[in-house]
């Protein structure tokens, strides 16, 4: 089920005692700095203020427990009409093993704002299959691929 909260266009979204939500003010920066420094993979030791510009400049959604805790993460870079590309998300360890992760991935990719995105992008070194349900699959042309990584 999705919600629209308010005027500032906060959607969520409930189920089994957990809530998704993409209004900015729920959000425990604490918690999720401290993650993406401490315990991502991808971001070891990345500086809090570039957690929150990061943010900033993407479509973040919260998951919370039903106490109101942060219980996990995710944000998408897009331009809001045609590539978007998942990245940050992560449930905390005591909340894991519910199907969160994919629940959460599915919100991201549905949501009623990008509804036109064709080109969906992602990294992981190791989820492949919670990012499969989702409709994820390995590049079909990785030879037309390139990064810069700093």
């Amino acid at each position: 089920m999705c919600l629209l909260v308010n005027e500032t266009r906060a959607y969520e979204w409930r189920r089994d005692g957990y809530t998704i939500s993409t209004e900015r003010k729920r959000f425990d920066m604490g918690v999720i700095a401290r993650f993406l420094a401490e315990e991502a993979y991808w971001s070891p030791g990345i500086d809090r203020d570039l957690v929150e510009k990061a943010i900033a400049g993407s479509m973040p959604f919260g998951l919370y427990d039903a106490t109101g805790a942060q219980a996990g993460f995710a944000r998408v870079v897009t331009d809001g009409t045609l590539f978007a590309y998942l990245r940050d998300v992560f449930i905390l360890k005591q909340h894991r093993g519910r199907g969160l992760g994919t629940w959460l991935a599915e919100i991201a990719v549905s949501h009623p704002d990008l509804t036109t995105i064709k080109g969906w992008m992602l990294a992981t070194d190791d989820a492949h299959g919670v990012y499969a349900k989702v409709g994820f699959h390995s590049l079909k042309r990785p030879d037309w691929y390139m990064q810069i990584i700093r």
